[in-house]
């Protein structure tokens, strides 16, 4: 196993630290046509696994114009069973084509006995659960000849039998296989609200100088029957108040970074997904000329 970096003949990520947002296909003539452009794509993986059509026609014309980071959902990295070959298979062709600027995916789990879930489930932080995270994070760099950046997720329970921390636990896997960290910081705020915990604490702990990447995005709220607040990460409303305010921290610990705009249900018009990216350019330029 590496220590900490990546092997030599991995491609590491490269995308610009500058704002991004995740591409739907609705949005693909504001993009080429906005008086201020974003500064690179995300796409899923999984919506680009097909021979052709309009979905692989747009990305061709998109790759030529924009860096590009695919970020798959369905790898199922923190299950127990072997990484599914042929899924893989077809996440390498992508990739080797596109040739993007970064590869990502969830610390969580999706299938069981041949199933897919289509959610991304939850992990006990446990020696055993570190070793088969490991396994499978070595197994797909090897595989697709790329470092891969590992997001943190949103919890809404914890389990009794873990032994580490979900900050120590990232850091671990980093050490042990060179993969990156995809910081998404609506989660760290959802999971640091439902468990009680401190998001500050959560950050201060975490190996800040392996994020590559970092996500931002709306959560929604759920009254429980004591009346006690549930935040959800439904991507599905514009960046929090109290996000962009933990956003400010974490750039302050990493200077300017790849940030990504999420928006993924009741997606709205270009003008409302822009403000929100405008939002994020004029915090990265701060601390950019903070940084100088």
């Amino acid at each position: 196993m590496n220590q900490g970096t990546p092997m030599p003949d991995l491609i590491a990520n490269s995308l610009p630290a500058s704002i991004g947002v995740g591409f739907k296909s609705q949005h693909f003539n504001d993009i080429l046509s906005s008086p201020h452009p974003v500064g690179w794509l995300e796409i899923h993986a999984e919506n680009y696994l097909g021979e052709g059509g309009r979905p692989i026609s747009q990305l061709q014309h998109l790759r030529a114009e924009l860096p590009i980071s695919v970020h798959a959902i369905g790898l199922s990295i923190g299950g127990e069973a072997p990484l599914d070959k042929e899924h893989l298979a077809r996440i390498k062709r992508l990739c080797d084509w596109l040739d993007p600027a970064s590869f990502s995916e969830h610390l969580a789990w999706s299938t069981h006995a041949g199933n897919f879930l289509n959610d991304l489930l939850p992990l006990p932080y446990t020696e055993k659960t570190l070793k088969h995270v490991i396994r499978h994070v070595d197994h797909v760099q090897t595989i697709l000849g790329r470092q891969m950046l590992l997001e943190n997720p949103s919890s809404y329970f914890q389990f009794s039998e873990s032994c580490y921390s979900e900050p120590a636990f990232l850091n671990a896997v980093v050490a042990q296989t060179g993969c990156g960290l995809l910081l998404d910081v609506n989660n760290i705020f959802i999971s640091c609200h439902n468990l009680n915990m401190s998001a500050e604490a959560y950050i201060d702990e975490l190996n800040c100088t392996a994020i590559g990447e970092i996500h931002l995005g709306g959560h929604s709220t759920d009254v429980l029957e004591q009346g006690e607040l549930l935040l959800i990460d439904s991507h599905a409303a514009p960046v929090a108040d109290t996000v962009w305010t933990l956003y400010k921290d974490v750039l302050k610990r990493t200077g300017p970074k790849a940030s990504l705009i999420e928006w993924d249900t009741d997606v709205p018009e270009w003008s409302v997904l822009n403000s929100e990216v405008m939002q994020a350019a004029c915090l990265l330029e701060q601390q950019r000329c903070q940084s100088q």
